[in-house]
């Protein structure tokens, strides 16, 4: 990845929504007694300059979360970004520095860099599969495969990463799975359940596994098709059956080395689970400088 290329440009999460994960980080972090190991050895009018910087090259999310952290423990703590959201970054680049009293500054470290790590290794993966789908019309979408209380945080690294977001939660659109087809006693009665129960406004998709279950989907009139684990010649012909009747999504056993063939069959859509529930943590550090 080069670091002159352009940052994506993504709309900032609130801080509403920032601000109580991060107090509850340090909150965890700091326990009941604070940072002991800082207060013992750093001088209380000590100061530092701090450089955090890429150990590897990858894709930038989750600064915002490690602004809050340094601030929250000392507003007069500044940050100075040289990569933001979005941005790549190549080994040993300068994602920010960091002035201001050393305790607070070591204190908030390890829950700066948590977030900072985790949302850019996400970024980082979503960005390797959107790459390898580049010139065709598939878009790269994430899944509800979250780590717990992180869902909105994972999602919004995904965008960082190029990539879409699927729905957030079950209250957002109707997905009819293989259990709940198998709980309403068939395809046709999931779908009529579903469509005489949602309001006009609820996008319906429904997953399928065979060619013959794609048929009765799209007579049913679903609004998306998730075509799950299929080869890319099944999806290639759901492809030409569906006509553009309905958005389909492929979906299951999608890694860097199949997702370009997945593409290549003409889906609108392919989705990963790994690029949230398996993504490495992105190596970054912050080092201390001379003042």
């Amino acid at each position: 990845m080069s670091a002159k290329s352009p940052a994506v440009r993504i709309e900032p999460l609130s801080p509403l929504l920032i601000e109580p994960a991060v107090r509850a980080a340090l909150l965890e972090d700091l326990g009941r007694a604070g940072d002991i190991t800082t207060e013992a050895c750093v001088p209380p009018d000590a100061t530092a300059h701090g450089v955090i910087a890429a150990r590897e090259a990858g894709r930038i999310a989750g600064l915002d979360f490690a602004l809050t952290a340094f601030r929250l423990l000392d507003p007069k703590i500044k940050v100075t970004v040289r990569a933001p959201d979005g941005a790549d970054v190549e080994p040993g680049e300068t994602i920010a520095l960091i002035d201001g009293p050393a305790r607070p500054i070591l204190s908030a470290e390890r829950v700066a860099l948590n977030f900072l790590g985790h949302l850019s290794g996400v970024a980082t993966a979503t960005a390797k599969l959107v790459a390898l789908v580049a010139g065709t019309k598939a878009h790269v979408v994430c899944t509800r495969k979250t780590t717990p209380g992180l869902r909105a945080f994972e999602k919004y690294a995904v965008r960082c990463g190029g990539g879409r977001n699927h729905r957030f939660g079950l209250d957002d659109a109707i997905l009819i799975k293989d259990n709940h087809i198998v709980a309403a006693g068939g395809i046709k009665s999931a779908i009529e359940a579903a469509r005489n129960h949602a309001g006009h406004t609820v996008h319906l998709e429904v997953e399928v596994d065979t060619l013959a279950l794609l048929d009765e989907a799209l007579t049913l009139g679903a609004h998306s098709i998730l075509l799950d684990n299929m080869t890319p010649d099944q999806l290639r012909e759901a492809v030409k059956r569906t006509a553009g009747a309905a958005i389909l999504e492929a979906s299951g056993n999608v890694t860097a080395q199949t997702i370009t063939a997945i593409a290549a069959t003409g889906v609108d859509l392919i989705s990963s689970g790994a690029i949230t529930h398996s993504a490495k943590n992105f190596d970054l550090g912050l080092d201390f400088k001379p003042v």
